[in-house]
C-alpha cells in the first residue's frame, strides 16, 4: 500500500521510536495515546483489518499477541493489568486500516470502554 501510513513507518520511510521489532512485526507508542502507556503492535506485511485476517495468517496473530505481551512485561504492566484492544472499520474506531493492536496500560480501565 503506497499510502498506509503504517506500511510507511514498517517500511523505514517514517521515523518511529519503535519499542520492538523483528522481520515480522513493529511496536511503537501511539501518537494519540489514550493511557500513559499506548503501544500499537503492527504486521510489517499490510493487513486492512481484522475481518481480512486469513487461516494463513494464524502465527502471525498468535506472534502479534506474543509481542504485546512482551512489551505489556517490558514496560511495567504485567503486575497491574493492561488493555490489548484491535478496532474494526469507523464504527468500531479504527483509523488506520491497517491491522494493529492497541496496549495500552499505566491507569486503571473503566468498563464499559466508553
Amino acid at each position: 500500500m503506497t499510502d498506509c501510513i503504517f506500511c510507511k513507518i514498517a517500511q523505514g520511510e517514517i521515523p518511529a521510536d519503535k519499542v520492538y521489532e523483528d522481520e515480522q512485526v513493529i511496536a511503537f507508542p501511539d501518537i494519540n495515546p489514550q493511557a500513559p502507556v499506548h503501544i500499537l503492535v503492527i504486521p510489517r506485511r499490510h493487513i486492512p483489518g481484522i475481518l481480512e485476517v486469513k487461516d494463513q495468517d494464524r502465527d502471525l496473530l498468535a506472534h502479534l499477541h506474543k509481542v504485546a505481551n512482551q512489551v505489556a512485561v517490558e514496560k511495567g504492566l504485567s503486575e497491574r493489568g493492561f488493555r490489548v484492544v484491535i478496532n474494526c472499520k469507523a464504527d468500531g474506531g479504527q483509523e488506520v486500516y491497517h491491522l494493529h493492536f492497541h496496549l495500552l496500560g499505566g491507569r486503571k480501565m473503566n468498563w464499559p470502554p466508553g
